[in-house]
Parts: structure tokens; sequence; C-alpha cells
């Protein structure tokens, strides 16, 4: 999830009194470049795989949204426990433990023989996996709260870059057969956990750990929680519809390219590798200049906007060119997550910075049990042989609607927060 270009600024790595390595953004910047570039090998073909052991395009986007749905479900649970983990013992040893899941996840989906074993895999490789959500954390651990915004924003460039090579070797790599990119991408999440092991430091010191508590790290009880963070409660509603969106576009992005465009694995690819040339030019380069001139708030509403009318132009393209074409046009839509995640950092005390990204990444994963459904029932309506080629830009409508939403809540949420601090001043 690192582009080299964005390592020289991070500051030179110290050496601890004790030898060992002291936290610092390239490692873990490194770390997230594995971890993504493994799972964006597996994008462009995953649907393929599962089409495999079906006999109709409607079928087939109906057993892709139950393999998807396994994964967001059991991540739904496991997220804010492992988050919740990474605050008492550290955030190393849960990363580990999400590269090794993903590790052996990938060798078994690219070894089944039945759509049952992809559903069994994706629910325990969900369940094992909150590197996200420990990256953030880690992320937050070494950086001040006015500094957050930027380094999410690397962290983002890191993701981005993952996407932009891994999505591209996948479709390459499924061209020639469409199980090797499984295989390639688990050999990646082995590498990764050798690099954790051996080299990637803890960032979490002892004196700001904190007991774990099954309770809280229930993730309904965690999500009540996120909603009460002072200052940024009502934003927990934008992370959860603008998530919700995203879902379903990631669900339905390559089937939607291959029903409408005629894409296979390789097309696909690249047209995720240039969503993550864009994400890498914004959040690894651009979003640190915009951060001087506008607020996290400022760039939040912008992007949201941004972002809703993509989801729409998405929708009504009629060839494969102008999907190239949003990409490229949707530049402020990139820099929202960066931006509220910053905030909802900083609303977080120091000791409970795992829990609270556990907590977001665990809503974002109820939304992606929500979206395969919606997603592929949209699709399939969409892809009927009595439906119109218009139709098939039902997912991309049904997005824009939420963001719209979700654009509305913010400008209000941004608007009384600006009310009560000019009324306080």
């Amino acid at each position: 999830m690192a582009d080299p270009a964005t390592a020289p600024t991070a500051p030179p790595v110290p050496i601890a009194p004790d030898g060992r390595r002291t936290a610092a953004m390239p490692f873990i910047l490194i770390a997230v470049l594995i971890d993504v570039i493994s799972i964006g090998l597996i994008i462009p073909v995953l649907p393929h795989l599962v089409g495999g052991f079906t006999t109709s395009p409607t079928e087939q986007a109906f057993w892709y949204g139950a393999v998807t749905f396994a994964f967001g479900l059991a991540s739904f649970f496991g997220a804010p426990i492992l988050g919740a983990l990474s605050d008492r013992y550290g955030r190393r040893p849960v990363l580990l433990i999400g590269f090794s899941g993903l590790a052996l996840s990938l060798f078994v989906t690219g070894a089944a023989t039945a759509l049952w074993m992809l559903i069994v895999v994706r629910l325990f490789s969900g369940a094992m996996q909150a590197n996200a959500a420990v990256a953030n954390a880690y992320v937050a651990d070494i950086t001040p709260p006015e500094d957050r915004a930027r380094r999410f924003g690397l962290l983002g460039a890191a993701f981005g870059l993952g996407f932009t090579l891994g999505p591209v070797l996948g479709g390459l790599l499924g061209s020639i057969d469409v199980r090797l990119p499984f295989f390639v991408a688990g050999g990646f999440a082995l590498l990764n956990w050798l690099y954790g092991y051996f080299v990637l430091p803890e960032s979490l010191p002892a004196d700001r750990r904190k007991p774990f508590s099954l309770r809280s790290a229930n993730p309904v009880v965690a999500l009540r929680g996120l909603t009460q963070l002072k200052g940024v409660g009502p934003l927990v509603a934008v992370v959860g519809l603008a998530g919700l969106a995203q879902m379903v576009l990631h669900t339905t992005w390559v089937l939607y390219g291959s029903f409408k465009f005629g894409w296979g694995p390789a097309e696909n690819g690249w047209s995720l590798f240039a969503v993550g040339v864009m994400t890498v030019i914004v959040q690894g380069g651009l979003l640190k200049h915009l951060l001087k001139r506008y607020s996290p708030e400022r760039l939040t509403a912008v992007g949201l906007v941004s972002s809703t009318l993509s989801y729409l132009a998405w929708g009504l393209a009629t060839e494969g060119w102008m999907m190239y074409a949003v990409i490229g046009l949707n530049v402020m839509g990139y820099a929202v997550n960066s931006t509220v995640q910053s905030m909802i950092s900083g609303a977080a005390d120091a000791r409970s910075q795992g829990q609270t990204m556990g907590s977001v990444a665990s809503l974002q994963s109820l939304m992606s049990v929500a979206a395969p459904v919606l997603g592929a029932t949209l699709l399939a309506v969409g892809s009927a042989p009595t439906a119109g080629r218009w139709l098939l830009g039902l997912p991309f409508f049904f997005c824009a609607a939420l963001q719209a939403v979700s654009t509305v809540l913010a400008f209000q949420h941004f608007r009384r927060s600006s009310a009560v601090s000019a009324a306080a001043a």
C-alpha cells in the first residue's frame, strides 16, 4: 500500500538505544504497498474465476456478490476486534496476522474447485484482515494531529500505487491463466509477512497501550462509540454512505466493463491502473499543496460533489474511453478518504487509535456486506435480456444518489461546526 517518490518527505529513521528500529513512515508505506499489490492482483480475475463455476452472466453476478459478501461480513466482526487487539499488543503482531491470513486465503482461492470453497476462504480472509485499519492507526501513532491528513494522503498514495501495479499485473497474468494471479499474490503476501517479521518496527509504545475489552470490540458498541466522538459524530454517516457507494463501485466495476464494453482481464486491469495513477497523483503529491490553502472540511465537501458527478457519468458512459475520462476528471474525489480519516483520528485519544480505525473499517465492512447484494441485484436487473443498454448503469446511478446524500450531510455538519466555532470565538 509506498511510492518511492514519497519516501524522502519522511524524516530519517533513527535507531533506538537498544538497536531496534524506530517506527517511521517509510516502513509502513512499504508494508502497505506490498499488501495492496497482492490484493490488487486478484481484482481483475476474481469475477472470472467465479464465472468458471457459473453458466450465465446473471448467475455470475449473483455468486460474485455472494463471495464478496462473505468477506465483508467476516471483516465487519473482525476489524474492531483486531483494532482493539492492536491497542493492547501493538500494531506489528496484528499486521503479521493479517499478512499470514491473506497469503493462506490467496493460495486456497487459487486452488479452489467449487464455489463453496471460495465463500469459506473469503470468510476466513475477512476475519483475519484489518491491515488497512491497523496501518492507519500506525500512522496516527507516529504523526501529530495537524499532520495526519497529509500523512494519510501518503498512505492513500501507497494504496493507489499498489492498485496501479496490482491490477495491471493481475490482468496480464490472468490472460495466461485465470488462477495464476492468486498464486503470485500469495507469494507477495508471504514476502510482506517476512518483511513485517524481520524489518517492520512497532509503533505503539508500551505506555500508550490499554487493556483489551471484548465488549468494547463488539462491532455494534464500537460503531456507537464512533458516533460519539466529539465534533465528528455526524461524519460517520458520511463515511457509511460514501463507503457503500465505493463498495458498490468496486463489486460491479469489472463485470460492468465486461458486460457493457466487452472488456476482459487486461482491459479491466488497465482501467484500475488509471484509478491507481490518479490516486497516487492526488494523495501523494497534490494533497499536501491543497492542505496549505484549504481546510480538510472544504476539500471533503468539494471531493464529495466531484464523486457524485463522476458516478453519474460512469453510469451514462457509452464508450470505454469515457470511463477513463471521468477517472481523470474526478481529481478532488480522491482526497476525501484522507481528509475525513484525519478528522476522525484527531477526535480520538492516543490510546484508542487502533479501536477507532478498526471501527471505521468495521463500518466500511458493513457497507461491503450490503454492497455485493445491492450491486449484484442492480447489475443483474440491468443486464437482463429485456433491459435497455442504459440500465447497465443502475449500480452507478445508485452510487450517485448515495454520494449526493452524503454530500448534503457533510455540508450541514460543516455549517453547524462553523457556527459553533464562530459563537465560541
